[in-house]
Formats: C-alpha cells, structure tokens, sequence
C-alpha cells in the first residue's frame, strides 16, 4: 500500500536534476529545495488532492512563493477515471491561488516519476465576456426573484421558462387563441418561437398560427402555481 513517504524520492530526483539542494521535513515542511540565486522551493505531498493539502499550501505561501503541491498518480482504473474528470478543476484552482502541482508516480520509469502539471505563478482570470452577457441578460431578464440559492434538483425558473409560464397563463380556459392574441395578453413578444418551439410540451398547435394549453402545460401552471402568482 503506497505511503507519502514513498514520494518523496522520486520528487527529491526531479528537484535535484534542475540543481537544487533538496532536504526533507525542514521545520514542518515536506519537502524543501534550495538553489543558488533561485527562489526556495517546498513542495507539500499527500496521496491524494484534497482541501487540507490546498490548506497546508496556502500556509507554507507565507514562507516563500514557490509552493508545490505532489499527488500520488491514481494507480486503478477507478482512480484513475476520477481523477481525469477532475483534473483540469484542480489544475485552474491551484492556479488561481498561486499553488504549484505535480502527480507522483513513484512506480514508474525514473524520468516519468514525477509530472509537473502547474507551476506557481501569479493568477489573472481571463473574463468571458460573452457569458458575463448572458449572466447580466438572464438577471434583468427575470421577474423578481423567484429561485431559493443553493438549490438542487428542483427546476430552475428561468426567464425562458416565466415567458413560458405567461403564455401559458393566457391560454388557460381560453381554448385555442392566435399567437397575436397569445402575445397581447401574455406581454411577451417572443410568444411566437416559445410556442413553436414548445420547449417544455406545454402547447399544443391546433392549426397554422393557433395554439392551445396542453394537459402538460395545465400540469406546469399548477407546479410552478406560486411562480404565476408572484409574476402577477
């Protein structure tokens, strides 16, 4: 069964290829190297990526800049599929905080041992302009405030969907209606492509431009009961 000391050779080697002078548990530390002109190194080690290894990195960044976090490589199958499904979240949150870190793999070939995935340096996200765009659109957007934060497993009322909930409202009881009709009483001027593209099967098309409440979309305004009334 693999244990923390076992990755610490294997870093040791790598560190000491790039002429460092590299000593072990130096006043809590895991791993520290040392270099002529260079800036100190500690690289901190853990079988696995984990909050309380982010943690201790973050401390050992008040002693010098370049901290490293060392992994052990997943070594199963299982392991392994996780890992690369979380890879590149923990490469960006070292990132952002400044972190190096590396997988250790300490049964491999002597020059695959150790595998540098980011180095520390100074992080400056990179604003997407076309999502903040979309997020500002979808807030203004939305009527009120009809979402819980922290919610899971519940639809989301979107501005999509209370367009949706609106049309729908107006041709409850109200049999078949135009999309003109539809959009005057709904106050949606996209009525037209919610109803044609009747996302959530609300609406039933009767005849060309005439629409009518689904079975579906009776059961969606009862659902989403609260969300009608608070819309007004």
């Amino acid at each position: 069964m693999a244990k923390e000391t076992d990755l610490y050779a294997p870093v040791k080697a790598m560190l000491e290829a790039k002429g460092y002078d590299v000593k072990a548990e130096v006043t809590g530390c895991d791993v520290v190297a040392v270099k002529d002109d260079e800036p100190m190194v500690i690289v901190e080690l853990k079988l696995a990526f984990s909050i309380d290894l982010v943690l201790q990195g973050i401390q050992r960044q008040s002693l010098v800049d370049d901290v490293y976090l060392g992994v052990h490589a997943p070594d199963t199958p299982a392991k392994r599929k996780n890992w690369r499904s979380r890879q590149r979240g923990y490469v960006k949150l070292c990132r952002m905080l400044g972190l190096g870190l590396m997988l250790v793999d300490p049964s491999a070939a002597m020059k695959r041992q150790t595998k540098v995935l980011a180095d520390p340096a100074p992080y400056t996200p990179r604003k997407n302009k076309r999502r903040q765009t979309r997020l500002m659109m979808e807030f203004m957007a939305r009527t009120g405030d009809p979402n819980t934060g922290g919610t899971n497993r519940t639809k989301i009322i979107t501005a999509y969907r209370q367009d949706a909930l609106r049309c729908a409202a107006a041709l409850e009881g109200r049999g078949n209606l135009k999309v003109s009709e539809i959009r005057d009483a709904a106050g949606v001027e996209k009525a037209a492509a919610i109803l044609q593209k009747n996302h959530y099967g609300w609406f039933e098309r009767v005849d060309r431009g005439i629409y009518r409440l689904s079975p579906a979309g009776g059961d969606g305004l009862r659902y989403f009961a609260e969300a009608v009334t608070a819309m007004g």
